[in-house]
């Protein structure tokens, strides 16, 4: 039996390390990650998740895991930002309001699937010309859903969160235990 991470992620595979796992395998696998119409965050979350871990080659004994992680205003989905200006537009619009940030998990071991995602709020405070600009400066903005990460520099806008700090990040580690557990990996054996 292997374990794979469906992601490429290096936020997930530090997190990972914090249950004390390293995956056998890497391999993010490519899908097509665009939202569809009128499709609201969570269900789009939970879908690319399964999607993911679906599309992973494994073997019928190995455990697969993938997740999604998408920020949420209202019933908009801030993915990550194609650019520079697309990062401000959604840095301006997170900016002193609260909003969600999702994350779902998927594990698949042979044909069964467990998953569950993850609801966390977050809270930005009103964030200045000057602010913005400067972290878009960072190039930390790149690759993150809704243009920023908690863990960065940008946890200086975050004054409140209510929910899970590891889902933020990308990879809530309660939950993702539990499913492991569920599926048979042997590092929580005998936990489920």
């Amino acid at each position: 039996m292997a374990f794979i991470l469906g992601s490429g992620s290096p936020r997930r595979l530090d997190l990972l390390a914090q249950l004390g796992i390293t995956p056998d395998a890497v391999s993010p696998p490519e899908i097509n990650e665009d939202p569809r119409p009128g499709e609201l965050p969570r269900s789009y979350c939970a879908r690319i998740s399964r999607e993911k871990v679906a599309a992973v080659q494994a073997a019928p004994d190995d455990i697969v895991l993938c997740a999604d992680t998408t920020v949420a205003l209202g019933r908009r989905i801030l993915g990550k930002p194609a650019d520079a200006g697309e990062a401000a537009e959604f840095l301006h619009a997170l900016s002193g309001r609260r909003h969600r940030v999702i994350t779902a998990v998927a594990v698949r071991r042979g044909d069964r699937l467990w998953e569950r995602d993850v609801v966390s709020q977050v809270k930005v405070k009103r964030l200045s010309d000057v602010e913005v600009n400067s972290y878009l400066a960072t190039d930390d903005w790149k690759g993150k859903a809704g243009a920023y990460a908690i863990q960065g520099p940008a946890g200086a806008f975050i004054p409140w969160i209510a929910g899970s700090f590891t889902g933020i990040v990308g990879l809530p580690l309660a939950e993702t235990a539990a499913l492991l557990a569920a599926a048979g990996h042997p590092k929580f054996k005998g936990v489920a």
